[in-house]
């Protein structure tokens, strides 16, 4: 009885948080805008274009945390993207401002209890572990005061002259067969080759390199790399889908490296509204996957250039 009560109220926690993670990426789709490719660089954006990290430790957020910390980076004007716990803060000597509201992030795991260790002693069988989904609240530390100088300080994007050519460099050193030509973006995955036109063709040819990382994205999924289900066809949920992890790979490379498109993919909008109302689960499955996409492309990186690793994230076990 006392398992059942613990799975139960595990489950209602879970559903809870994935109906209130999925409900704001709806509203935001409906309302016309893509919560993953954020306006930065423009008057509704303060903050110079990242990946959102734990300012004590450096190391990023993953997975759907990236796009609730964007969220609220644009929704309430911070200047950075750093955030800390309020222990942290008190930790790094400074402290949170008093009022001041925290953002909700999750955090997933396992545990056994003592029951079910008992269960397993007694009948010899596996014991099995319950998954739980935990929120903890974090502060912009535009929110916090007396900092130290170097933590509070807002890091400036990294200048445009580096961007392309680490782009280039990144695609060479992937091996994945990428052309360039034509008048569509697209990847094979029965030849597992992309192809994406070449910059000319962009009204503003900072959107190729997103392209680029997005067609990139689908070819992380292959068999021989993180073997997603890339076989649905067009028009289908799967299919739907994978342009989200697609889209998400994408977005989430740009933030590392420092690449501003304009480009929105709007015709997705309405497929991706009909996965999410579905499945409540399917945003916190895709961005889980897309930061999976996302590190193993950005692994090709040199190292001198390379960015801070994310932080390992449990939000595809709660999936």
């Amino acid at each position: 009885m006392f398992r059942k009560t613990i799975l139960a109220r595990a489950g209602s926690d879970r559903a809870t948080l994935y109906d209130e993670i999925t409900g704001k990426i709806i509203a935001e789709l409906e309302a016309g805008r893509v919560p993953w490719v954020q306006p930065w660089g423009t008057a509704a954006a303060k903050a110079p274009l990242a990946v959102p990290r734990n300012a004590a430790t450096g190391r990023q957020y993953s997975g759907i945390n990236i796009l609730i910390l964007w969220g609220a980076v644009i929704a309430l004007g911070y200047p950075g993207q750093s955030w800390l716990t309020f222990r942290q803060a008190l930790a790094l000597g400074g402290n949170v401002r008093k009022g001041e509201h925290g953002t909700t992030v999750v955090y997933a795991d396992r545990f056994v209890p003592d029951d079910e260790k008992k269960r397993a002693l007694e009948t010899g069988e596996d014991a099995q572990a319950i998954p739980f989904l935990k929120r903890f609240t974090l502060f912009n530390t535009a929110q916090c005061e007396n900092l130290p100088d170097d933590v509070a300080a807002v890091t400036p994007p990294p200048p445009p002259s580096l961007i392309e050519p680490r782009v280039e460099a990144l695609i060479q050193a992937t091996g994945i067969d990428f052309r360039i030509g034509g008048n569509r973006a697209f990847y094979v995955p029965a030849q597992d080759y992309v192809r994406v036109p070449p910059p000319q063709a962009y009204f503003e040819p900072i959107n190729w390199h997103r392209t680029a990382l997005h067609e990139l994205g689908h070819a992380t999924g292959h068999a021989s790399r993180l073997r997603r289900d890339l076989a649905a066809g067009f028009g289908t949920r799967k299919y739907a889908f994978e342009e989200l992890v697609a889209e998400i790979t994408a977005a989430f490379c740009c933030a590392s490296l420092g690449i501003v498109p304009t480009v929105r993919h709007a015709d997705y909008i309405g497929s991706w509204l009909e996965v999410l109302r579905e499945d409540n689960r399917a945003v916190v499955r895709a961005a889980s996957q897309a930061s999976k996409a996302a590190e193993w492309l950005l692994g090709f990186l040199p190292a001198n250039v390379r960015p801070i690793p994310a932080t390992t994230s449990r939000d595809e076990e709660a999936a």
